[in-house]
């Protein structure tokens, strides 16, 4: 935490301030290592579990997580520590997420298209090889998907990364190749020239297909949201290998993921 963070809320600087001119690592650094350690979790975590995760010594724990709950990024929840709400604002406050940004503009149209098939609507973004999920929408009779706003997925398992990745460079295109390939079910693909084929024919036809990739019985059909060539986001919608006539689903898809980009577009002309 920098000192003028410190001195905001009232407290002295962490005498580690200064390890980074001394070739250790800076305290702000150790903050944001604790704030990781929380990803995906489900309960609250103790000091010991914290430090131990985050391989920071327990006593250095214990004073930065002082500071974090002080300044209203972790909240205690007994003898443990949950996130606090003040991240949950910030996170709002990214730019994908405010007024006129990615989310907002789509959030008509992952409506209208939960409204007409029923099935489960996502939009997620790419960060490296893995679907970030921005937006999730889903009813009471919804298959379930292993998805939640904020979680991540490794591209090539879901359609929504395969609909990003026809479209990225070939850079982002040859990590997903080299680091991104998961199974995770033994529909997963693990064979390189598979995948490639298919991102050339979802280039083709602005839609990509996850045929049980993630999650047996799930399929899902997703078309990418494009800016002047370049992909900035992708919508798709999931449901039970029984229910979902994937080329017709992937029509409807590409539908709203077209409409999102006009919409976008029109924003910034």
């Amino acid at each position: 935490m920098t000192v003028a963070a410190l001195e905001h809320v009232g407290m002295e600087p962490d005498p580690d301030e200064g390890e980074s001119r001394t070739g250790g690592i800076p305290s702000v650094t150790k903050a944001l290592q604790l704030l990781e350690v929380f990803r995906g979790a489900d309960a609250a975590l103790g000091v010991s579990t914290i430090a131990r995760l985050a391989g920071i010594p327990k006593s250095t724990t214990h004073r930065l997580l002082a500071y974090l709950e002080h300044a209203g990024y972790v909240e205690r929840e007994g003898r443990g520590y949950v996130l606090g709400r003040r991240l949950f604002e910030l996170g709002n406050s990214v730019r994908m997420c405010r007024p006129s940004g990615l989310r907002e503009v789509a959030m008509p149209h992952l409506s209208q298209l939960f409204r007409q098939q029923g099935k489960v609507v996502h939009l997620g973004v790419l960060d490296g090889t893995e679907v970030v999920y921005l937006e999730k929408i889903f009813g009471l009779d919804s298959v379930r998907t292993p998805t939640i706003v904020g979680g991540r997925m490794p591209a090539p398992n879901t359609s929504l990364g395969k609909a990003m990745l026809a479209f990225s460079d070939r850079r982002t295109v040859s990590r997903a190749l080299t680091s991104g390939l998961v199974r995770r079910t033994p529909y997963s693909h693990t064979q390189q020239g598979r995948l490639v084929a298919e991102l050339r024919q979802a280039r083709l036809e602005r839609v990509a297909y996850d045929r049980e990739e993630a999650q047996v019985g799930l399929v899902c059909a997703a078309a990418p949201i494009l800016q002047e060539g370049r992909v900035v986001g992708a919508v798709s919608v999931s449901g039970r290998t029984t229910q979902i006539n994937l080329p017709a689903m992937g029509r409807e898809v590409r539908r709203a993921a077209d409409a999102i980009s006009r919409d976008l577009a029109a924003l910034t002309t």
